[in-house]
C-alpha cells in the first residue's frame, strides 16, 4: 500500500513540474511514457522515478 501512495505523489509531482524537470532531461528517460486523451497530455514518469529512487537511496547511504 505505501508503494501506490509513493507512486501517486511522484506522478503529481512530475506532472505538476514536467517543463522544469524536462530542462534537467527528466522526462525523457526509457520508461516514461505520455500520451494524449480527452485534449489533455497525460504523462507517467516510470523510469524517471526508477532513477531518482536509486539516487535518493544513494544519497541517503552515504550520509
Amino acid at each position: 500500500m505505501r508503494w501506490l501512495i509513493v507512486f501517486t505523489f511522484a506522478f503529481i509531482v512530475f506532472n505538476g513540474l514536467r517543463e522544469v524537470l524536462a530542462k534537467l532531461g527528466l522526462g525523457r528517460v526509457p520508461g516514461d511514457f505520455s500520451f494524449r486523451f480527452a485534449g489533455r497530455e497525460w504523462f507517467f514518469p516510470f523510469g524517471s522515478s526508477v532513477l531518482i529512487s536509486l539516487l535518493t537511496m544513494v544519497v541517503a547511504r552515504w550520509l
